[in-house]
Protein backbone atom coordinates (compact mmCIF):
# COMPACT_ATOMS: atom_id res chain seq x y z
CA UNK A 1 0.00 0.00 0.00
CA UNK A 2 1.26 3.49 -0.85
CA UNK A 3 2.11 5.66 2.14
CA UNK A 4 0.22 8.94 2.53
CA UNK A 5 1.24 11.68 4.96
CA UNK A 6 -0.83 14.78 5.73
CA UNK A 7 0.75 17.71 7.60
CA UNK A 8 -1.37 20.39 9.23
CA UNK A 9 -3.75 21.57 11.89
CA UNK A 10 -6.43 19.63 13.71
CA UNK A 11 -8.87 21.37 16.02
CA UNK A 12 -12.39 21.48 17.39
CA UNK A 13 -15.05 23.30 15.37
CA UNK A 14 -17.52 25.15 17.60
CA UNK A 15 -20.42 25.34 15.16
CA UNK A 16 -23.04 28.06 15.66
CA UNK A 17 -26.01 27.09 13.50
CA UNK A 18 -28.55 29.56 12.14
CA UNK A 19 -31.25 28.18 14.48
CA UNK A 20 -29.13 29.01 17.55
CA UNK A 21 -27.87 25.47 18.21
CA UNK A 22 -24.16 25.28 19.15
CA UNK A 23 -22.22 22.05 18.58
CA UNK A 24 -18.58 21.05 19.07
CA UNK A 25 -17.12 18.70 16.46
CA UNK A 26 -13.56 17.71 15.53
CA UNK A 27 -12.16 19.36 12.40
CA UNK A 28 -9.36 21.32 10.80
CA UNK A 29 -8.78 21.33 7.04
CA UNK A 30 -5.80 18.91 6.86
CA UNK A 31 -7.40 16.73 9.54
CA UNK A 32 -10.59 16.56 7.47
CA UNK A 33 -8.57 15.57 4.41
CA UNK A 34 -6.79 12.86 6.40
CA UNK A 35 -10.17 11.67 7.72
CA UNK A 36 -11.48 11.41 4.16
CA UNK A 37 -8.48 9.33 3.11
CA UNK A 38 -8.90 7.13 6.18
CA UNK A 39 -12.56 6.48 5.40
CA UNK A 40 -11.53 5.46 1.90
CA UNK A 41 -9.18 2.84 3.35
CA UNK A 42 -5.87 4.64 2.67
CA UNK A 43 -4.57 4.58 6.30
CA UNK A 44 -2.86 8.00 6.16
CA UNK A 45 -0.56 9.48 8.79
CA UNK A 46 -1.47 12.95 10.09
CA UNK A 47 1.33 15.08 11.52
CA UNK A 48 -0.41 17.67 13.66
CA UNK A 49 -0.47 19.49 17.00
CA UNK A 50 -2.80 18.44 19.83
CA UNK A 51 -3.14 18.86 23.57
CA UNK A 52 -3.80 16.04 26.00
CA UNK A 53 -7.08 17.68 27.07
CA UNK A 54 -10.61 16.42 26.52
CA UNK A 55 -10.91 18.16 23.16
CA UNK A 56 -7.60 16.75 21.99
CA UNK A 57 -8.65 13.26 23.01
CA UNK A 58 -11.89 13.62 21.10
CA UNK A 59 -10.05 14.75 17.96
CA UNK A 60 -7.59 11.85 18.21
CA UNK A 61 -10.37 9.26 18.65
CA UNK A 62 -12.34 10.74 15.73
CA UNK A 63 -9.34 10.36 13.44
CA UNK A 64 -8.18 6.97 14.67
CA UNK A 65 -11.69 5.49 14.37
CA UNK A 66 -11.46 6.23 10.62
CA UNK A 67 -8.04 4.64 10.19
CA UNK A 68 -5.82 7.71 10.54
CA UNK A 69 -2.48 7.36 12.34
CA UNK A 70 -2.02 10.51 14.44
CA UNK A 71 1.48 11.83 15.14
CA UNK A 72 0.93 14.85 17.38
CA UNK A 73 3.31 17.49 18.67
CA UNK A 74 2.27 18.36 22.24
CA UNK A 75 0.32 21.59 22.75
CA UNK A 76 -0.86 23.31 25.95
CA UNK A 77 -4.43 23.39 24.58
CA UNK A 78 -6.32 22.07 21.61
CA UNK A 79 -7.05 24.72 18.99
CA UNK A 80 -10.62 25.74 18.16
CA UNK A 81 -12.48 27.35 15.27
CA UNK A 82 -15.82 29.05 15.84
CA UNK A 83 -17.86 28.38 12.70
CA UNK A 84 -20.93 30.59 12.18
CA UNK A 85 -23.43 29.17 9.68
CA UNK A 86 -25.84 31.36 7.75
CA UNK A 87 -29.27 30.30 6.53
CA UNK A 88 -27.76 28.67 3.42
CA UNK A 89 -25.32 26.58 5.48
CA UNK A 90 -22.24 28.57 4.45
CA UNK A 91 -19.66 28.95 7.22
CA UNK A 92 -17.45 31.82 8.39
CA UNK A 93 -14.70 31.12 10.94
CA UNK A 94 -12.98 32.68 13.95
CA UNK A 95 -9.87 30.82 15.16
CA UNK A 96 -8.04 30.27 18.44
CA UNK A 97 -5.08 28.39 17.02
CA UNK A 98 -1.34 27.99 17.52
CA UNK A 99 0.84 26.19 14.98
CA UNK A 100 4.36 25.16 15.96
CA UNK A 101 6.02 21.82 15.22
CA UNK A 102 8.52 22.34 18.02
CA UNK A 103 12.04 20.98 18.26
CA UNK A 104 11.31 17.56 16.76
CA UNK A 105 11.52 18.51 13.09
CA UNK A 106 14.25 15.92 12.42
CA UNK A 107 11.92 13.15 13.65
CA UNK A 108 9.11 14.49 11.47
CA UNK A 109 11.43 14.64 8.47
CA UNK A 110 12.16 10.95 8.95
CA UNK A 111 8.40 10.26 9.06
CA UNK A 112 7.76 11.94 5.72
CA UNK A 113 10.90 10.62 4.03
CA UNK A 114 9.24 7.33 3.05
CA UNK A 115 5.95 8.86 1.91
CA UNK A 116 4.59 8.36 -1.60
CA UNK A 117 2.22 11.33 -1.24
CA UNK A 118 2.58 14.33 1.08
CA UNK A 119 -0.38 16.68 1.48
CA UNK A 120 -0.21 20.13 3.09
CA UNK A 121 -2.73 22.90 3.39
CA UNK A 122 -4.62 25.69 5.03
CA UNK A 123 -3.43 27.33 8.25
CA UNK A 124 -0.55 24.93 8.90
CA UNK A 125 1.06 25.92 5.60
CA UNK A 126 1.17 29.67 6.32
CA UNK A 127 0.97 30.31 10.09
CA UNK A 128 4.36 30.83 11.69
CA UNK A 129 6.43 29.49 13.29
CA UNK A 130 5.25 26.08 12.05
CA UNK A 131 4.80 27.10 8.41
CA UNK A 132 8.57 27.28 7.89
CA UNK A 133 8.86 23.68 9.09
CA UNK A 134 6.08 22.57 6.73
CA UNK A 135 7.90 24.15 3.78
CA UNK A 136 11.11 22.41 4.91
CA UNK A 137 9.34 19.03 5.02
CA UNK A 138 7.96 19.55 1.52
CA UNK A 139 11.38 20.47 0.13
CA UNK A 140 12.85 17.36 1.74
CA UNK A 141 10.55 15.07 -0.30
CA UNK A 142 10.25 17.12 -3.50
CA UNK A 143 10.93 14.87 -6.47
CA UNK A 144 10.55 11.69 -4.39
CA UNK A 145 6.90 12.00 -3.37
CA UNK A 146 3.83 13.51 -5.01
CA UNK A 147 3.12 16.78 -3.20
CA UNK A 148 -0.47 18.06 -3.01
CA UNK A 149 -1.50 21.45 -1.65
CA UNK A 150 -4.77 23.16 -0.72
CA UNK A 151 -4.28 26.83 0.30
CA UNK A 152 -7.74 27.01 1.95
CA UNK A 153 -7.02 30.54 3.14
CA UNK A 154 -8.46 31.77 6.44
CA UNK A 155 -8.31 35.59 6.16
CA UNK A 156 -9.14 36.10 9.85
CA UNK A 157 -5.77 34.54 10.73
CA UNK A 158 -3.73 36.56 8.23
CA UNK A 159 -1.78 39.38 9.88
CA UNK A 160 0.56 40.03 6.93
CA UNK A 161 -1.17 39.41 3.58
CA UNK A 162 1.97 40.04 1.52
CA UNK A 163 3.97 37.47 3.51
CA UNK A 164 1.17 34.91 3.20
CA UNK A 165 0.88 35.49 -0.54
CA UNK A 166 4.63 34.94 -0.92
CA UNK A 167 4.47 31.74 1.12
CA UNK A 168 1.54 30.41 -0.92
CA UNK A 169 3.37 31.22 -4.17
CA UNK A 170 6.40 29.27 -2.90
CA UNK A 171 4.29 26.24 -1.97
CA UNK A 172 2.44 26.28 -5.28
CA UNK A 173 5.78 26.00 -7.07
CA UNK A 174 6.76 23.03 -4.86
CA UNK A 175 3.49 21.13 -5.42
CA UNK A 176 2.51 18.63 -8.11
CA UNK A 177 -1.23 19.11 -7.53
CA UNK A 178 -2.93 22.24 -6.19
CA UNK A 179 -6.62 22.50 -5.34
CA UNK A 180 -7.96 25.96 -4.50
CA UNK A 181 -11.41 27.48 -4.18
CA UNK A 182 -12.51 30.46 -6.21
CA UNK A 183 -12.61 32.39 -2.91
CA UNK A 184 -8.94 31.53 -2.28
CA UNK A 185 -7.92 32.82 -5.69
CA UNK A 186 -9.94 36.02 -5.37
CA UNK A 187 -8.25 36.74 -2.04
CA UNK A 188 -4.81 36.08 -3.53
CA UNK A 189 -5.42 38.08 -6.71
CA UNK A 190 -8.31 40.54 -6.26
CA UNK A 191 -9.99 41.45 -9.52
CA UNK A 192 -8.28 38.75 -11.53
CA UNK A 193 -10.13 35.91 -13.25
CA UNK A 194 -9.68 32.76 -11.18
CA UNK A 195 -9.11 30.49 -14.19
CA UNK A 196 -6.43 32.86 -15.44
CA UNK A 197 -4.65 32.45 -12.10
CA UNK A 198 -4.96 28.65 -12.36
CA UNK A 199 -3.45 28.75 -15.84
CA UNK A 200 -0.50 30.74 -14.56
CA UNK A 201 0.02 28.34 -11.64
CA UNK A 202 0.06 25.41 -14.07
CA UNK A 203 3.16 26.93 -15.69
CA UNK A 204 5.05 27.34 -12.41
CA UNK A 205 5.36 23.77 -11.12
CA UNK A 206 2.06 21.94 -10.61
CA UNK A 207 1.01 19.52 -13.33
CA UNK A 208 -2.63 19.84 -12.23
CA UNK A 209 -4.40 22.86 -10.76
CA UNK A 210 -8.03 22.40 -9.69
CA UNK A 211 -10.36 25.27 -8.91
CA UNK A 212 -13.59 24.52 -7.03
CA UNK A 213 -16.43 26.88 -7.90
CA UNK A 214 -19.12 25.90 -5.39
CA UNK A 215 -22.45 25.50 -7.16
CA UNK A 216 -20.72 26.09 -10.50
CA UNK A 217 -18.70 22.87 -10.22
CA UNK A 218 -14.93 22.62 -10.69
CA UNK A 219 -12.31 23.07 -13.36
CA UNK A 220 -9.00 21.28 -13.82
CA UNK A 221 -6.14 23.04 -15.56
CA UNK A 222 -3.04 21.36 -17.01
CA UNK A 223 -0.39 22.46 -19.48
CA UNK A 224 -2.47 20.76 -22.20
CA UNK A 225 -5.83 22.39 -21.51
CA UNK A 226 -8.83 22.63 -19.20
CA UNK A 227 -11.64 20.34 -18.12
CA UNK A 228 -14.79 21.57 -16.38
CA UNK A 229 -17.40 19.52 -14.52
CA UNK A 230 -20.74 20.61 -13.02
CA UNK A 231 -21.60 20.43 -9.35
CA UNK A 232 -23.71 17.56 -8.07
CA UNK A 233 -27.10 18.96 -7.03
CA UNK A 234 -28.18 18.16 -3.45
CA UNK A 235 -29.99 19.69 -0.50
CA UNK A 236 -27.25 21.56 1.38
CA UNK A 237 -27.18 21.18 5.17
CA UNK A 238 -23.86 23.00 5.58
CA UNK A 239 -20.59 23.40 3.69
CA UNK A 240 -18.25 22.42 6.55
CA UNK A 241 -15.53 20.09 5.24
CA UNK A 242 -16.71 20.12 1.61
CA UNK A 243 -13.45 21.38 0.13
CA UNK A 244 -11.40 19.06 2.34
CA UNK A 245 -13.50 16.10 1.21
CA UNK A 246 -12.96 17.13 -2.42
CA UNK A 247 -9.21 17.26 -1.76
CA UNK A 248 -9.13 13.88 -0.03
CA UNK A 249 -10.99 12.14 -2.84
CA UNK A 250 -8.78 13.88 -5.39
CA UNK A 251 -5.74 12.36 -3.65
CA UNK A 252 -7.43 8.96 -3.33
CA UNK A 253 -8.25 8.92 -7.04
CA UNK A 254 -4.66 9.81 -7.94
CA UNK A 255 -3.28 7.13 -5.64
CA UNK A 256 -5.64 4.59 -7.21
CA UNK A 257 -4.51 5.30 -10.78
CA UNK A 258 -1.13 4.09 -12.04
CA UNK A 259 -1.51 6.37 -15.06
CA UNK A 260 -2.21 9.51 -13.04
CA UNK A 261 0.66 8.83 -10.65
CA UNK A 262 3.09 8.21 -13.50
CA UNK A 263 1.98 11.43 -15.19
CA UNK A 264 2.40 13.46 -11.99
CA UNK A 265 5.81 11.90 -11.39
CA UNK A 266 6.90 13.15 -14.83
CA UNK A 267 7.45 9.79 -16.49
CA UNK A 268 6.78 11.34 -19.89
CA UNK A 269 3.28 9.90 -20.17
CA UNK A 270 0.46 12.14 -21.34
CA UNK A 271 -2.91 12.27 -19.61
CA UNK A 272 -6.33 12.18 -21.27
CA UNK A 273 -8.92 14.87 -20.58
CA UNK A 274 -11.36 12.06 -19.75
CA UNK A 275 -9.09 10.98 -16.88
CA UNK A 276 -9.10 14.49 -15.44
CA UNK A 277 -12.88 14.69 -15.91
CA UNK A 278 -13.41 11.43 -14.01
CA UNK A 279 -11.10 12.65 -11.24
CA UNK A 280 -13.09 15.87 -10.82
CA UNK A 281 -16.50 14.21 -11.07
CA UNK A 282 -15.67 11.74 -8.30
CA UNK A 283 -14.34 14.50 -6.06
CA UNK A 284 -17.40 16.69 -6.70
CA UNK A 285 -19.70 13.78 -5.85
CA UNK A 286 -17.89 13.27 -2.54
CA UNK A 287 -18.16 16.97 -1.70
CA UNK A 288 -21.89 16.87 -2.48
CA UNK A 289 -22.37 13.96 -0.09
CA UNK A 290 -20.56 15.90 2.64
CA UNK A 291 -22.66 19.07 2.25
CA UNK A 292 -25.84 16.98 2.34
CA UNK A 293 -25.23 16.17 6.03
CA UNK A 294 -24.09 18.23 9.02
CA UNK A 295 -20.42 18.84 9.81
CA UNK A 296 -17.28 17.38 8.28
CA UNK A 297 -18.68 13.91 7.57
CA UNK A 298 -16.97 12.65 4.39
CA UNK A 299 -18.23 9.54 2.61
CA UNK A 300 -16.83 6.05 2.72
CA UNK A 301 -15.83 4.29 -0.47
CA UNK A 302 -19.12 2.41 -0.88
CA UNK A 303 -21.06 5.70 -0.85
CA UNK A 304 -19.19 6.99 -3.89
CA UNK A 305 -20.71 4.19 -5.95
CA UNK A 306 -24.26 5.48 -5.32
CA UNK A 307 -24.87 9.17 -6.17
CA UNK A 308 -27.07 11.10 -3.72
CA UNK A 309 -30.65 11.99 -4.60
CA UNK A 310 -30.65 15.31 -6.45
CA UNK A 311 -32.72 18.30 -5.38
CA UNK A 312 -32.94 22.03 -5.96
CA UNK A 313 -29.69 23.34 -4.46
CA UNK A 314 -26.12 22.56 -5.50
CA UNK A 315 -22.65 22.46 -4.08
Amino acid sequence: MLRLVVVGESLVDIVHRADGVVEETPGGSPANTALTLGRLGRHPTLITRLAGDDRGGRVRRWLEESGVEVVAVASPRTSTAAAHLDASGAASYEFDLEWDLGEGIARLERLVSGADVVHIGSVGAVLEPGAADVAHLVRSVRGRAIVTYDPNIRPSLVDDPDRVRRRIAELVELADVVKASDEDLRWLHPGRDVVETAREWATRGPRLVVVTLGSDGAIGVTADGEVAVPAVVVDVVDTVGAGDTFMGVLIDSIVGSDGLRAWLEGSGRSIRSSDIEALLERSALAAAITVSRPGADPPRRVELAAPPVTHAAAW
